[in-house]
């Protein structure tokens, strides 16, 4: 990192915090500090919607996703268009006629307290726990840059977040994404660009793209069925409907965003404009997570790209262990690379006999190299002293990539682009969980009668607690794997069963409170048995449908069996 990279990083950063909190000074009430006092059009909607889905965990996880496991990543989008033509359609307007703070409140109005209650509390765990996830990929990013310890730039991350969130709300939130989209948007395309102008001069965009394919690499679409494949035609189409109409159907982080609209019509086109929107932004990412594969078969990448534990562990008795395995690493690439060249020549000669010849070379190689990298990663483990788990590679690709071959200046852009969009994604979240307790748990259940000034700063309150808390969730996210995997998660493991508790609440009128609230527990209990049962066998989309499922069977069953009890 060089002086203009630092210059570029903080002056993006503090115009963005700036601008948003001068913008939107002096929330005076709870309305406005909530809703944004409802003046946003469509399109700004629409991209404030996306913004706080474009977390950081979106642009260090998802290239980093497509390099290990190829473009099928965005079969998880697919339900998205049509959950919100169901929102926009159903729940849209029942928001709007009762005039909701938060989508909770409909629930007590349809059933009672505890229902809601329950309703807010599970999305209160999920949220937060997505918060630390959330507010971690920044800190991982800062920690890797300087070596400082993980837990200071979480501290340091979250404190700069809760300047803009505290002062503005809801209002600082929607004005600054539209600016953080431009930066994020912009700078993931400069990386693409610069990842493909790197390749030999004699590799064409078109051969990147017939090698990438050879590789695997552009699996878009898979049809084969299985429970415990995450990613396919079917979990995309199904499961993520599902997801997606609980995420923005019944999460507050999302509810707030098109309840901040000027009218019902243009919530709508809001919520159609990030359907049709959002897969192709997922694809470019996932593309541009591609081109990185493709440089790196042609340019010698780390044999472990997390730097900061590396060097770490090469300090140490492993050291040696370690040299040795980066000398083994190198020797294989030497050979896949003559594997890759013979490929192209194969392409450019349309050979395909050529083409499967150096494609089974690469294969074998590849196992080789694999096997390596995982040498590798229990070499850094033992040597530091840490668990295996939480030695993590993936999610630092593509931010070694940046750090390692941009051109200074750029490197402070893209650097500003991830925190932009964690400040975005964590705010958005924070003013949600605020709005949630404040609404549904503090003004119903600990003070019902105080003035607007007072649930003013009880929001603000709560802001600042729910940040504090982000920061001790994230350290759970160090035992992820892969962010973006644990992000939908973590979700899955509670949106089903919240959308049954609304889909029932909006659909299955002659079901009453009780009925409704015992079919909720029993459905999270099955989801959570799911997780640490059978976590192997049912891919997590999956948990989505189960949930939902479950709420509605019980739900109907319960009240049959209590008017038969009635009419005994």
């Amino acid at each position: 990192m060089s002086l203009l990279d630092w210059i570029v990083l903080f002056g993006t950063i503090a115009a963005i915090v700036l601008y948003g909190t001068w913008k939107s000074r002096g929330s005076k009430n709870i309305e406005s500090f909530l809703k944004g006092d409802q003046q946003l059009k469509w399109w700004m909607i629409g991209v404030s919607i996306m913004a706080t889905q474009a977390s950081a965990v979106t642009f260090l996880s998802t290239p980093g996703q497509a390099i290990e496991d190829g473009m099928r990543f965005i079969q998880f989008y697919f339900g998205l268009p049509l959950a919100m033509v169901i929102i926009s359609i159903t729940m849209l307007p029942i928001y709007y006629r009762l005039k909701v703070y938060t989508a909770y409140e409909y629930l007590e109005t349809r059933f009672d307290l505890k229902t809601r209650t329950l309703a807010a509390i599970l999305f209160l765990i999920l949220r937060g726990l997505s918060a630390g996830i959330t507010l971690f990929a920044p800190a991982l990013v800062l920690s890797t840059v300087l070596g400082w310890n993980v837990f200071f730039t979480t501290l340091l991350i979250g404190v700069l977040v809760i300047v803009y969130t505290f002062s503005g709300g809801s209002n600082a939130v929607s004005i600054t994404q539209r600016y953080q989209m431009t930066v994020i948007l912009g700078g993931m395309l400069l990386a693409g660009v610069i990842a493909f102008s790197l390749l030999p001069k004699d590799i064409s965009f078109l051969d990147s793209i017939r090698v990438a394919g050879e590789l695997g690499k552009l699996n878009i679409v898979t049809t084969d069925f299985k429970w415990s494949d995450r990613y396919n035609i079917w979990s995309g189409l199904l499961a993520s409907t599902f997801l997606f109409l609980s995420y923005f159907g019944t999460d507050q982080s999302q509810v707030a965003r098109y309840l901040g609209g000027k009218s019902l019509s243009q919530s709508r086109m809001g919520l159609i404009f990030n359907g049709l929107l959002k897969i192709p932004m997922q694809f470019v990412i996932l593309f541009i997570g591609v081109l990185v594969y493709v440089f790196y078969l042609f340019n010698q990448p780390p044999v472990f790209h997390n730097t900061v534990l590396l060097e770490k562990a090469r300090q140490t008795e492993a050291g040696r262990r370690i040299a040795v395995l980066e000398n083994n690493f190198s020797h294989f690439f030497a050979e896949k690379k003559v594997a890759v060249d013979q490929m192209v020549k194969g392409i450019h000669e349309d050979n395909r006999q050529k083409i499967g010849i150096a494609k089974s070379q690469y294969q074998v190689v590849r196992q080789k190299e694999d096997s390596v990298k995982k040498l590798t990663k229990e070499a850094v483990a033992s040597g530091i002293n840490i668990s295996v788990k939480r030695v993590k590679d993936t999610d630092y690709i593509f931010l070694n990539f940046v750090l390692t071959y941009l051109p200074h200046g750029v490197i402070g852009l893209l650097l500003a682009v991830i925190f932009s969009a964690a400040m975005s994604s964590m705010a958005s979240e924070l003013s949600a969980l605020a709005s949630t307790t404040t609404v549904d748990i503090y003004k119903r259940l600990v003070k019902r009668e105080a003035s607007p000034r007072h649930y003013l700063v009880s929001s603000k309150f709560f802001t600042v607690l729910w940040a504090l808390l982000a920061m001790t969730f994230a350290m759970l996210a160090n035992f992820a794997e892969n962010l973006i995997q644990f992000v939908n998660i973590v979700g899955s493991l509670f949106y089903g069963t919240i959308l049954g508790i609304f889909l029932v609440a909006f659909y299955v009128k002659k079901v009453k409170s009780n009925a409704v609230f015992w079919a909720a527990v029993i459905a999270e209990s099955v989801v959570l048995c799911c997780y640490f049962y059978f976590y192997e066998e049912i891919a997590f989309l999956y948990y989505n449908i189960i949930g939902c499922v479950v709420v509605l069977m019980l739900a109907v069953v319960f009240q049959l069996f209590a008017a038969k009890q009635e009419a005994t």
